[in-house]
Formats: C-alpha cells, sequence, structure tokens
C-alpha cells in the first residue's frame, strides 16, 4: 500500500462515519441555540406562572385524624410535619402485597432523598407515604440507602381519601378516579400493558394487585394548630420530580425511550450498565 493510500484512509473512514444528525458550522450552531433560548427562556416564564398559580389555589381544611406508623411510633398528619409549617408527601407505590418498591417511585426517591435535607431547612418536611407495613418500608429504605422519613399509612383511609390507592371492587367496577378522570390512565386498561406487567413482576406481585396503588405527590400546610391540603398532582404531572428526566431532556439523545422501559432500581444495574453500557428493560 502506498504513503498517499495510508495518509488517506482515515480520512476516507470518517467521511463514511458522518453523524446521522444534523452537523453545523459554530456561528450556525450559536444562531439555532439563541434562537432556543427565547423558547426556553419563555418556558421558565411560563412556569413561574404556574407556580405562583399552585400557591394561589384555595386551601382545604383536614379534619379527619389519619393516623400512620413511622420509626418514632404511631402518628397523625401534624406530626409528619416534624415542627415545620409545610408538609410535602410523596405517595410511594408500596402496596400491603409488595415485596419491594416501585421501580419508578424508586427513581424518584433516590433523586428526592439527596435534597429532603435542604427542603427541612427551608420549613418543608419531605416524607414519603405508603400502605405497605413499616416494617417493609423500613427494610427497603435500608436497601436503597434513602434516609427520608416515611410512614405507614396501612392503619387508615389516607391512600384512599386521596386517590391513590383503590380496592378491588373499584377495581372490578371500573370506579377508580386517578388524576382526576374516571379510570382514564394507562394501569386501569385490561389485560395491563406489558410495561405495568414486569413493574409488577419485579414487585413480586401481578398487575391487578400492583396498580391497586399509584404514584402522586400532596402538599400540607399547618397553621394555627389546623392542618390543610394545598395541592396534589399525579401521573404525568410528576414528570418535573424525576430528577434523571430533567439532566436526560439536555442529553443529546434525551429520553431515549423508543424500546420502552429501561430504567431499574439502582442496585439491580449490571456492571456493564453501571458503566456506560445498555440496560435492559425492567
Amino acid at each position: 500500500m502506498s504513503t498517499s493510500a495510508i495518509l488517506s484512509e482515515p480520512r476516507n473512514q470518517q467521511q463514511q462515519q458522518q453523524p446521522k444528525h444534523k452537523v453545523a458550522s459554530r456561528a450556525d450552531w450559536l444562531k439555532a441555540r439563541k434562537d432556543l433560548l427565547v423558547a426556553e427562556k419563555e418556558l421558565t416564564r411560563r412556569s413561574d406562572e404556574l407556580a405562583r398559580r399552585r400557591q394561589e389555589l384555595p386551601w382545604v381544611r383536614v379534619d379527619k385524624r389519619y393516623q400512620f406508623e413511622t420509626e418514632g411510633g404511631r402518628a397523625t398528619l401534624a406530626d409528619l410535619f416534624q415542627g415545620r409549617s409545610q408538609l410535602l408527601i410523596y405517595h410511594f407505590m408500596f402496596g400491603p402485597d409488595y415485596v419491594a418498591g416501585c421501580p419508578s417511585c424508586s427513581m424518584i426517591a433516590d433523586g428526592f432523598n439527596g435534597f429532603a435535607v435542604h427542603l427541612a431547612n427551608h420549613d418543608v418536611t419531605l416524607s414519603a407515604v405508603s400502605r405497605a407495613p413499616l416494617a417493609k418500608l423500613l427494610g427497603y429504605k435500608h436497601r436503597m440507602g434513602w434516609t427520608f422519613p416515611w410512614a405507614s399509612s396501612s392503619v387508615g383511609d389516607f391512600n384512599f381519601d386521596f386517590n391513590v390507592s383503590f380496592t378491588e371492587e373499584q377495581q372490578r367496577k371500573g370506579d377508580i378516579e386517578y388524576n382526576y378522570e374516571q379510570s382514564g390512565h394507562a394501569m386501569d386498561i385490561a389485560p395491563a400493558p406489558e410495561p405495568v406487567v414486569q413493574f409488577a413482576a419485579s414487585c413480586g406481585t401481578d398487575a391487578p394487585t400492583y396498580t391497586r396503588d399509584r404514584p402522586g405527590v400532596s402538599a400540607f400546610v399547618l397553621e394555627n394548630g389546623v392542618v390543610y391540603h394545598t395541592y396534589s398532582s399525579f401521573a404525568r404531572g410528576l414528570d418535573g420530580l424525576w430528577g434523571a428526566y430533567q439532566w436526560l431532556d439536555r442529553a443529546p439523545l434525551g429520553r431515549n425511550e423508543e424500546t420502552g422501559i429501561w430504567w431499574k432500581r439502582h442496585d439491580e444495574y449490571g456492571a456493564q450498565s453501571a458503566n456506560g453500557g445498555s440496560c435492559c428493560q425492567s
């Protein structure tokens, strides 16, 4: 092979390996980036306005005396505030018959576990609440290495009253109201979609049992000894709480979920995945 052929080979290889995505000069990229910045700033302003409207929602007095099991013993809803004036509850999918928490809720919890301490020092307690017995919750919490407070609502109606848990009878009758809709969620479909079946199996249960508990977030305020409910959100309304998704939305390929569910509990990824290889579906 001639010297000229050897020198030209890398250039030929580069020509054959051009990326599928559009490639531009730095000047063209900068123009496109500034155009996008206009839209990003507009979205930020709209998000600020939505936050203001959330805070302007009327409050609903909570007169029912809910009971919870916590590491510190039996507690009321007011006790969950832990001396602060605001309480955020993440409705974590962990039903009484689960053997492990929902992988999606676990991914969200991986994110808020790190900043719960910052909220606590800003007059906001962030606590998870689930229907599973406290011993199950604490065992799973230890497995995951989490430190946020987690209470069991197995002794009362809290999950049912806040539309994140449902009875078998409601399920049979199609009488489930979730995310402010009647039987309008993917988890209400029969037969259950494959991702729901997979997640149910990963929790050690079947799809109908798994879907009787749902994710959500609820906000409360304690004023003059009275608890008020101020806000709740469910389903896609939780999208902004997925810390990992906010990072993926800024990655070159985005969420890249064309092949379906890709995440697992953080201690279930193989060595290849941890080092940058592809993940198997859960």
